[in-house]
């Protein structure tokens, strides 16, 4: 399957009920960071530390979306998932503040902040569901 926006993203498939909790924040408004920021995004640029602690915090699946210089982020987790107590977990983490620090440069966010200072959550103000029988 293509990786296009046009084409639309693969959802994942969960044996358990989940919910989603979406988050936007912004970047500078400067191209070369902007790429940057990509690049350190890419497969097998994020550092195992902070992938592996979003997984211990029991997030199933995180997605950064991105136009212009807002990011956009889907966090899907268990039906169970309890936001704030998995946010303080994430910030003591090893390498989750420096890896903060190190993505700071780019983010329209004050210095040294943690990602739930960072990221704001977003209220969802619309849904559509399948069809309804």
């Amino acid at each position: 399957m293509s990786n296009s926006k046009l084409d639309g993203y693969k959802v994942q498939q969960y044996k358990c009920p989940v919910k989603r909790y979406c988050q936007t924040l912004d970047l500078k408004d400067n191209e070369a960071l902007i790429a940057e920021y990509r690049k350190r995004h890419s497969e097998g640029e994020a550092w195992t530390e902070i992938i592996d602690g979003i997984r211990e915090v029991g997030i199933l699946e995180m997605e950064i979306y991105l136009v212009g210089t807002r990011l956009f982020m889907i966090v899907e987790a268990p039906a169970d998932f309890d936001w704030s107590s998995a946010m303080a977990r994430l910030s003591t983490l090893p390498r989750q503040q420096e890896w903060e620090d190190y993505m700071s440069e780019f983010q329209q966010a004050p210095p040294g902040a943690s990602s739930d200072e960072k990221w704001m959550l977003m209220e969802r103000i619309f849904h559509l569901y399948g069809n309804k029988e």
